[in-house]
This record gives structure tokens, C-alpha cells and sequence, in this order.
């Protein structure tokens, strides 16, 4: 079975409500091929490793979170490793379908939403401002745990080891805003919702401290490992929903 390039762009910028975030990538169509599509690849991101391993598997659509076109990186030329990627892409006729913040957000197939349901956490509601746009979800789990089996628990979840910030391990944590990815200066939206626990993707010097400071457990889980579940999710969706023939692409990255 197949659809088109159309039909899966405007069902995926549906579903994932892309009108409703002011983003600092294009979401959507960003790199346009094939009109049919039968194979759909996913990653993480459009890098070489990813585009190459969908090229070989022969994929007509690629679907990553982070594309290839950023407003903070400015104008780029077709050169050099960006260059690669995009003449790649073009030489092969394959479609690059990207979702950055709306695939963070998502109440059902979002990175944080599939961070939580992997820790069995309940009452999941948004969490997160980028805008006005929320970026991530809070809930609170089953059972506390402490910050130590919150961690190993956490470390067995993402395939990934975990840095946690916090003054006592043996602590008790039930609440938690979990944010993926680079949101590691988001964490003071634990305050203002009364959060014991913050789960993003990284960490820097300064946040050890402060969050520390501030008695939230703050718990450091990998950019990457932290974003293959929105990806992932939807492939589990997409496939039956289209009758696509559907592969995820995971690329070894520690960052």
C-alpha cells in the first residue's frame, strides 16, 4: 500500500497541530521528493548516518525531529556536511519531514509524553512555555521512588547514563516536569508548579548548582536518547494508519 506526499504532510501537520507553535524550525515538508510513497524511514535527526541508512533501505519519506533548517543558524550554503545531506536527499528523490516542537509537546505521540509513560506516571497534562506553546508534559508517578531509583530507573528507560543533580538521593520524588532535549534552562518551571523532579536532555556547570540550590532534583538523560520516542511513536501509528512499510533509524550518539 502507499500515499502520497501531500496526504502524509497535511495528515502529520494535522495531527501534530503545527500552526499552533512559533518555532525556530520549519516544521513539515522541508526537503520535497517523490509524489508516492510506500516506504517511510524515521530518525532522530537528518544526518548522514540517518539519510544514508534510508537511502539503502530505499525510503521514500524520511521523518526525523531535528531537520535540516534552523532560524538560528541563518542563511546556509549548500556546502559542506549541511550540503551533503541536503544533495543527498535531492539525488535520491526522498521526501524530509521534520517536527521539532509540536513533537515535543504532543499529548500522545510527544518525547515527553513517551518518556512518562515509560515511568507508568498518571494525571500527564502540558508543562512547558515556549511562546506560549507548551514543550513538554508533567505528571506524577505510580509509586514514589527515591532520586537514586528514579535514576537507574531512568538510566534503564533512555539506554542512557543519567547525571542527577540534587542534595539527597534518598529523597522522595512523585511529581515531575520532564522537558526533552536541550531544555535544560527550562527547569524553574518546577517552582512555579510545585514540581519535585525535572527530566530533560542536558545539563551545564551552572545548573547543577542552582537546581540543587533550589531543592529540585534535576535529572540529565541524553539530547538524544531522550528524542527517539516521539519518532518512534509515530512510526507505530503511521504505519498501519497508511499501510506503509515503516523503519526507525537509531544513530550512536553519547550528547
Amino acid at each position: 500500500m502507499s500515499t502520497t506526499q501531500n496526504e502524509l504532510t497535511q495528515y502529520l501537520n494535522n495531527l501534530l497541530e503545527i500552526e499552533n507553535f512559533k518555532d525556530y524550525a520549519p516544521n513539515g515538508l522541508q526537503i520535497e521528493g517523490k509524489s508516492e510513497i510506500k516506504k517511510i524511514a524515521f530518525a532522530v535527526s537528518a544526518t548522514i548516518d540517518s539519510i544514508d541508512k534510508a537511502i539503502e533501505w530505499k525510503a521514500d519519506a524520511l521523518i526525523v525531529h531535528h531537520g535540516l533548517f534552523w532560524s538560528f543558524h541563518g542563511p546556509k550554503t549548500i556546502t559542506g556536511p549541511h550540503g551533503s545531506r541536503v544533495k543527498k536527499l535531492i539525488q535520491n528523490d526522498m521526501n524530509l519531514l521534520s517536527y521539532h516542537l509540536p513533537l515535543d509537546a504532543h499529548l500522545k505521540y510527544g518525547n515527553a509524553v513517551g518518556i512518562a509513560k515509560a515511568l507508568e506516571m498518571k494525571k500527564i497534562t502540558p508543562f512547558g512555555d515556549h511562546k506560549g506553546s507548551p514543550t513538554g508534559v508533567q505528571g506524577k508517578l505510580s509509586q514514589k521512588m527515591s532520586a537514586l531509583d528514579l535514576s537507574l530507573k531512568l538510566e534503564e528507560v533512555l539506554n542512557h547514563s543519567i547525571i542527577h543533580a540534587g542534595s539527597d538521593s534518598s529523597q522522595e520524588i512523585e511529581s515531575i516536569g520532564i522537558i526533552t532535549g536541550g531544555a535544560n534552562n527550562d527547569w524553574p518551571l518546577d517552582l512555579s508548579s510545585d514540581l519535585d523532579a525535572y527530566i530533560t536532555g542536558e545539563i551545564s556547570e551552572y545548573n547543577w548548582h542552582d537546581a540543587t540550590e533550589a531543592g529540585i532534583h534535576f535529572f540529565a538523560g541524553g539530547h538524544h536518547a531522550t528524542e527517539r520516542f516521539g519518532v518512534m511513536q509515530l512510526m507505530d501509528h503511521l504505519g498501519p494508519h497508511f499501510k506503509c512499510e515503516t523503519h526507525f533509524f537509531d544513530s550512536v550518539n553519547p550528547a
